[in-house]
Parts: C-alpha cells; sequence; structure tokens
C-alpha cells in the first residue's frame, strides 16, 4: 500500500537539515533551473500547459494557462506573487513544505518568472508563521549567495529578485486580489474584476498569482517531464498533490500521493482512526470552506471531477477527520465563527450573514430555538452563495448546508434535549490522564 505514496516534495523531509541548500543540491536542486535557462520561455509555458498542472491552492484552475493570460511586453515591468498565506483551519501543507524544503518554492519561483518575464517576484507569508518566515528569508540569501538570484542568473542574462514580505495575518488575503493590495499597502480586501491580476495585478500591472505548491511542483515537472507528472493522478485531475491528514487518525501528517487516490487508501496508511472501536463519522475533503463528506463518501476518488462530483470540492486537500464522539454542530459552529470573524466586511452578504450564521448556530448548540431556525439557517446560506464580493462567503455556508443535508437529527437533538448531548472531552485528541483525571 506504501508504494501509492510519491514523495516528490516531501521525498527528503526526513534529512536532518532538509532545508539547506546542500540538501537540496544533493536531491537534484537547481538541475530543472539550468534547464529551462536554456530554453524559451514560451516553450516553458507551453510545457506547464502540456503537463496539466493545476493550481494547488484550491480553485484547480491550469496553471500554464494562468501564464498564458498575460499580455505581450510593453517594456514594463511584471510580476510573480506566491500566495503563502495558509490560513484556512485544517489547511496544513505549504508551511511545512516551507519548512522543511523552501528550496523547491525558490527554484519554481526562478524558471516560472523567467518563463514568464518577470524580474521581481514576491513571497507573501502569513505574518504569525515568523519561524517560516525567518527560514525563507535564509532561503533566499543562500540561493542569492550561490548566483541562482540576482543578476545575470548562471550567466544566462536574466536577472530576478525576490522580497519575502509578512503579511499581518488576514484570512481574507488569501484571495488573490486581497492579497494584492495587502501587498501594496493598503488593507487587505478583494477588488473588483475584471480586470483580473493577469492584466491590472500588483502596481497595475501584468502579474501571476500562484500558490506555493502550485510553484513547487515547476522543477520536478521540467526536469522529469511533462508527460512523467501526466502519468500521475487522473485524466483531467493530473500529478501528485500532499493530502494533510489531521484529527482522529493514529499518524496525522502530510501524505504526498497521486490526485485520486482515496480517503480509504490514505487513512490505512495512517493507521487508521484513532480508536478502532470508534467510526468515521464525517470529513472535509478541502478544508473546512468545503460540504461534509461522511463515511458513505471513503471510496470517492480525490481529483477535482470526483469530489465535485460527490457534492463537494477537493479545495487543498485538507482531510479533517471525526469520529463519532465528535459533536458536528459544535464542529461547524467553530467554523462559523472562524469565518464571522475573518470576513473583511467589504459586501453585505458575507458581513452581515456570517453574523447571523453564528448567533443562530450559538443558539442550536446550547439546545435554545426551535426546527424552524434550521430552515432559517439553509434560507441565509442561500442568500449568501453566489452573491458575496469573493469565495469567503460562499465556503462559509458549505459546512451548514452540509452538515444539515446529513446530520439534521443531531440538530434536532440539541433541542429536545436541551443542550448538547456530547461529552466534549470525548472527541478531544488526548487521552484522559488517569492520575489527573
Amino acid at each position: 500500500m506504501a508504494t501509492t505514496l510519491t514523495p516528490i516534495l516531501t521525498k527528503f523531509w526526513d534529512d536532518p537539515q532538509s532545508w539547506t541548500l546542500a540538501t537540496y543540491e544533493d536531491n537534484e536542486g537547481y538541475q530543472a533551473l539550468k534547464k529551462a535557462l536554456a530554453m524559451q520561455p514560451a516553450d516553458l509555458v507551453q510545457l506547464t500547459k502540456d503537463s496539466g498542472l493545476r493550481g494547488r491552492g484550491g480553485a484547480g484552475f491550469p496553471t500554464g494557462m494562468k501564464w498564458g493570460f498575460l499580455p505581450p511586453p510593453d517594456g514594463g515591468p511584471r510580476y510573480l506573487v506566491v500566495n503563502a498565506d495558509e490560513s484556512e483551519p485544517g489547511t496544513c501543507k505549504d508551511i511545512p513544505l516551507m519548512m522543511a524544503a523552501p528550496q523547491f518554492l525558490i527554484e519554481g519561483v526562478v524558471i516560472t518568472s523567467f518563463a514568464i518575464g518577470c524580474n521581481h517576484a514576491f513571497i507573501y507569508l502569513r505574518g504569525e508563521v515568523v519561524h517560516v518566515y525567518r527560514r525563507l528569508l535564509r532561503a533566499v540569501e543562500e540561493a542569492y549567495a550561490a548566483g541562482y538570484l540576482g543578476k545575470d542568473i548562471q550567466g544566462s542574462g536574466f536577472d530576478l529578485d525576490i522580497t519575502v514580505h509578512a503579511g499581518a495575518g488576514a484570512y481574507i488575503c488569501g484571495e488573490e486580489t486581497a492579497l494584492l493590495d495587502s501587498l501594496e499597502g493598503r488593507r487587505g480586501q478583494p477588488r473588483l474584476k475584471p480586470p483580473f491580476p493577469a492584466v491590472a495585478g500588483l502596481y497595475a500591472r501584468p502579474t501571476v498569482v500562484n500558490n506555493v505548491e502550485s510553484i513547487a511542483s515547476v522543477p520536478p515537472i521540467l526536469l522529469h517531464g511533462h508527460e512523467w507528472f501526466a502519468d500521475m493522478g487522473t485524466e483531467k485531475s493530473r500529478g501528485f498533490g500532499i493530502f494533510s491528514l489531521s484529527g482522529h487518525v493514529k499518524r496525522p501528517g502530510q501524505y504526498e500521493a497521486p490526485l485520486g487516490i482515496t480517503l480509504r487508501e490514505l487513512l490505512d496508511m495512517a493507521g487508521g482512526m484513532r480508536d478502532p472501536n470508534r467510526k468515521l463519522k464525517f470529513w472535509t475533503p478541502g478544508g473546512s470552506s468545503t460540504p461534509l463528506f461522511t463515511e458513505e463518501h471513503l471510496d470517492v476518488p480525490l481529483d477535482f471531477e470526483s469530489v465535485a462530483a460527490a457534492g463537494s470540492m477537493l479545495g487543498t486537500r485538507a482531510l479533517q477527520i471525526f469520529d463519532d464522539t465528535t459533536c458536528v454542530v459544535r464542529a461547524v459552529d467553530r467554523w462559523t465563527e472562524f469565518y464571522k470573524h475573518e470576513s473583511c466586511g467589504k459586501c453585505t452578504p458575507c458581513r452581515e450573514g456570517t453574523w447571523w450564521l453564528k448567533q443562530i448556530l450559538g443558539r442550536l448548540e446550547h439546545g435554545q430555538g426551535d426546527e424552524e431556525d434550521l430552515d432559517k439557517l439553509l434560507d441565509i446560506c442561500d442568500n449568501i452563495l453566489g452573491r458575496s464580493f469573493c469565495a469567503l462567503g460562499d465556503g462559509a455556508t458549505s459546512p451548514i448546508t452540509s452538515s444539515i443535508q446529513y446530520f439534521r437529527q443531531e440538530f434536532l437533538d440539541h433541542l429536545t434535549q436541551g443542550g448538547c448531548p456530547f461529552d466534549r472531552s470525548a472527541s478531544t485528541l488526548f487521552a484522559k490522564d488517569p492520575v489527573s483525571a
């Protein structure tokens, strides 16, 4: 079963000095860059298109196609911005990648910048992860010293500078245009589109915004060929990805595997549920902003098309696993609190709607209200979905509508019993200490 894993970006994470340039160079590091600098930029864009690489940040938009949207050069600057603002509950792949192997990202940035004609790239990082910020700064420093960044890279005549920018810590800055506003020194709020970033992005210039894992995947694709990448995954969801398993599993962590693997297979690799006597109750296929799945979805292939056909989204492949000790009402209430807090307030449906959702869910969790509140929740969700300025509002509705779809009776049990029927301590990850109990 372990042969199903495809350790590529995670190949040498267990090395004692995995984050150093020396370790990266010992593992084919910067060989792809040397190959790229001997190619035509247009050929690099086409190779990325041919590989079928799709954005690893959640939306799954074809990466090479996004690069191809840039208008012809006009003599002015154009930019690459890496979205490293990983902030969604349960999502944990870019942060460990930048901690364990930051040079993957930096080499990917250099290759991508060369392909799109960018001479100044930015990595926008969530400011709270100071340890990752420091590691990225050190990795950039090493790359400059080795001649992989700066002037006349490897004698090619290509110049590139990288700025690592620490944001102030707002979930909304994961939305690409809000990220650009924040990078320019303004309050992070999404922009009206069009114009799209490819036409008028950072400083109103043509800009490509890509996720960390998307850019980090470019060097292996270039080094081994687009056919090698396309052979993994499924016909429309090609390649590999990092699946983050957390929650009630024996061995939570990052599992790099081809797209199309199932949760049943991943659970086997993770040692199964934390307590074999407990049943899988619900799980998220792509983070807290995606509709919930249940035990009946264990064999859904985890690729963009199959997950969508089953009623959810692959998102960031953040698989949060919950067993039957967990109160789904409380879990959804906690997520909704997050979205209410992180709403930027720009549009009424999200600003007001997430507040109302939290108020109603909080009452239901404490056994207050009545059955009509469930229909009111669905009605509010219906008025937010597709009507908010950006996808934050849409994501906030997903766990609510799906939890009522699969667990309506559990909501009613809170009302009939006058409160939550679950023992909160039973769902905590750590067993009770018999000495202090």
